[in-house]
């Protein structure tokens, strides 16, 4: 299946269920990889909207805006992130954002 077949399939799937988190990351996963970095951070901002727990839309809303040079943006997303990862004891998904902070932070 093509990632344009998958991009299809998952905005019927949300035409039907537009509060459906999961599909609505996985289109903006989809935009990511295609580098349509906008759409996909319109899509993961949806995501939090019905779901700010959410925690892979931060880490990935952190990536785009640190790809675009938005290094505010990203390490507030990131920051948001861990702290939900915290909460939620989730310590993987925490050390990877973690992780990734610390590299914007050291590059900037």
């Amino acid at each position: 299946m093509t990632r344009e077949e998958r991009i299809k399939g998952l905005t019927e799937l949300l035409a039907k269920d537009p509060g459906d988190a999961f599909s609505r990351y996985a289109l903006a996963v989809e935009y990511e990889a295609l580098g349509d970095k906008m759409k996909a951070a319109a899509e993961l901002r949806l995501v939090l909207e019905h779901d700010q727990s959410y925690i892979a839309a931060y880490r990935l809303l952190g990536k785009i805006h640190a790809g675009l040079n938005r290094t505010k943006e990203a390490k507030e997303f990131y920051r948001k992130g861990i702290e939900l990862a915290e909460k939620m004891n989730d310590a993987h998904a925490r050390e990877e954002m973690e992780e990734e902070l610390e590299d914007i932070e050291d590059e900037w």
